[in-house]
């Protein structure tokens, strides 16, 4: 049974990720994956496991992503199990004022380990499309999910 210590340690773990992020601390980033986690990232990369996620970072903290921020929004979290968790949100980069309108779709599968600890076992992130995403639902309207009806 799912409880709100559950919700609340779960939410935790995204929430020290995206301070890990603000600090661009690419070893406590990874701390919050499992040591066999999968990565992908909007452009399709895969990563597999916590080294090859923390060396991704540390580059992209040096170049690519150097001073961002990360921005994020929790949809929906679901328990599967007692110690499974999927997140479904939104989420972005960010330099400056944080956006309004979040560009990313997001997946997070977390579980609880044997320490106790919620960690990320798999994350997906997606680009969305919204003026793609738009004209589908305009031209069939039965794509459009049933939350935005």
């Amino acid at each position: 049974m799912t409880t709100s210590h559950d919700v609340a340690a779960v939410t935790s773990v995204l929430n020290e990720l995206v301070a890990a992020w603000g600090r661009h601390d690419a070893e406590a980033y990874g701390e919050l994956f499992t040591e066999d986690a999968t990565y992908i990232t909007f452009v399709g990369t895969l990563y597999e496991g916590r080294r090859d996620i923390v060396e991704s970072h540390r580059t992209l903290f040096e170049t690519f992503l150097k001073g961002t921020r990360l921005a994020d929004e929790v949809l929906d979290i679901r328990f599967p199990g007692p110690d499974a968790a999927v997140v479904n949100g939104r989420g972005d980069t960010y330099n400056g004022k944080r956006p309004r309108k979040l560009t990313k779709i997001q997946t997070y599968t977390l579980v609880r380990q044997g320490d106790g600890k919620w960690r990320i076992a798999a994350f997906h992130n997606t680009k969305r499309k919204p003026l793609l995403e738009s004209l589908s639902h305009r031209f069939a309207p039965g794509l459009v999910p049933a939350a935005e009806k």
